[in-house]
């Protein structure tokens, strides 16, 4: 009888083990996708900025757009100043573009997905608008 009581406490522990085991994440290509296979949902989430050229660190939120399927929108915080952010990603590019008011275009992000990053790092370059301004470095990392 104690060999059997054994068998019922190891496939006991099984279930549980096999059951999360289908929730973990199990490092296929779609827990880790290329740059060109970067998708809008990839880029839903917290993301940290940085402008070493500025010296800035900046924090971002990202969500669906709710009118554009495979677009984000979200905000940008920098000091006490919030700004708004739509956008998207084709082919590992990202283009965001970033509005003060809500009305108007102030400043464009564009970047391509770092390949092996998984779609955690981009990098590229954020402009302010206007003719005077100098394109800035960026780094973005998803948190």
């Amino acid at each position: 009888m104690k060999p059997l009581f054994t068998l019922v406490l190891i496939a006991a522990c099984a279930i549980p083990a096999s059951a999360s085991a289908e929730k973990r994440p199990q490092g296929t290509a779609a827990d880790c996708p290329a740059a060109q296979a970067l998708q809008q949902r990839h880029l839903l989430g917290h993301w940290q900025a940085e402008l070493p050229g500025l010296g800035q660190r900046l924090q971002l939120q990202l969500t669906p757009h709710p009118e554009l399927a495979e677009s984000v929108r979200g905000s940008l915080q920098r000091g006490s100043q919030r700004s708004l952010l739509a956008g998207d990603v084709d082919g590992g590019t990202l283009t965001l573009e970033e509005s003060d008011d809500g009305q108007r275009i102030s400043a464009t992000w564009l970047g391509d997905v770092v390949e092996g990053s998984c779609g955690r790092e981009i990098r590229g370059q954020w402009q302010r608008e206007g003719a005077s301004a100098a394109p800035q470095r960026f780094i973005l990392r998803k948190e």
